[in-house]
């Protein structure tokens, strides 16, 4: 158990683009909450580049060496090896914060949710985002009244986007990458989160290459009593990556634009943000920072906003259930 006023041992298994990201939020906080205890990647080059940039880095041999080092693990390798790295992590008595989804197979993602307990937490960083505060406290003062309709839009230029070309093999996989799984299931969790559980789903995907991930997904559900409107497509705009998060009431409509900004629309119909809105390349590194902030937490066992592994499945049953078409 990490004691109050040191930092909690952090390992991370994955140097790959999450991983990095989370070393830049690390070495971005003074004092940190946590502190670095050992890396791990099975690819050479990927150790050998992290090695480079963070020169005083603990990179070990194997996983097993992450887990021993560590107070919390956090998991930033490919979906389908998350289960394996989290359940050795929490046999030695680790807590765990992984990156979604949990697995690439609901079944044994639902058992290991079942056995796990509260020492886990999944990486969604609306959970610690500026924006997504802004739209709650928005919601609690009256902007929107009683909700009406929920939009949600999420559209790509290409799958994977341009600073994913490293990880194309699986991200534009179909068993486990694919722009459902990596981007709107974080819309998902948003809508869990503020909204209501998720259910009702009635939804399509198109697979129009063959190996490759879905290209376009569209479905409606619920959330809470939220009526939702989903819409996800690839080649349809020449925006890298552009979506929106739009909750329509009675008394006006907010919604949060690429990833971050939260914005009010004005009785002309257009859509003004907030006035301390900053946009997602300055966001999300606070976001980070805060989500490490409740890692702290969660592995001290106390009371944390991060997204729990319970949420993190109801997530992943919804998005599977989009790919598979029900």
């Amino acid at each position: 158990m990490p004691q109050p006023d040191q930092p909690l041992a952090l390992g991370i298994i994955g140097a790959g683009i999450m991983g990095e990201r989370m070393l830049d939020a690390i070495a971005g906080q003074d004092p940190a909450p946590v502190r670095v205890a050992a890396l791990w990647d099975p690819d050479p080059a990927a150790r050998a580049r992290i090695a480079a940039r963070f020169p005083s880095l603990p990179v070990v041999p194997d996983a097993a060496a992450v887990v021993a080092a560590s107070a919390c693990v956090y998991i930033a390798s490919p979906p389908a090896s998350h289960l394996g790295h989290a359940r050795a992590a929490l046999a030695q008595g680790r807590s765990v914060f992984c990156e979604k989804p949990l697995a690439v197979d609901l079944a044994e993602a639902r058992a290991f949710v079942a056995a796990a307990g509260p020492r886990g937490a999944v990486n969604f960083p609306f959970a610690s985002s500026l924006g997504v505060a802004t739209l709650a406290q928005w919601i609690a003062e009256g902007a929107v009244g009683t909700p009406r309709r929920l939009t949600i839009e999420v559209a790509f230029a290409r799958w994977p986007r341009g600073w994913q070309a490293d990880a194309a093999g699986w991200l534009d996989a179909p068993q486990e990458g694919g722009f459902t799984r990596e981007v709107v299931s974080h819309f998902l969790f948003l809508s869990r989160r503020l909204l209501g559980p998720l259910d009702g789903l009635r939804a399509q995907a198109r697979f129009p290459e063959a190996g490759r991930s879905e290209r376009a997904v569209d479905a409606t559900f619920r959330a809470g009593a939220v009526p939702v409107v989903l819409r996800g497509r690839v080649g349809e705009t020449a925006l890298d990556d552009h979506n929106t998060w739009t909750l329509e009431g009675e008394a006006g409509t907010i919604r949060l634009r690429d990833w971050a900004v939260a914005e009010r629309q004005g009785p002309d119909g257009g859509f003004a943000p907030a006035p301390d809105a900053i946009p997602n390349e300055r966001a999300r590194p606070i976001a980070l920072r805060r989500q490490l902030e409740g890692v702290v937490r969660m592995t001290r066992g106390e009371p944390h906003a991060l997204a729990t592994l319970a949420e993190a499945l109801e997530v992943q049953e919804v998005v599977e259930a989009i790919l598979a078409g029900r």
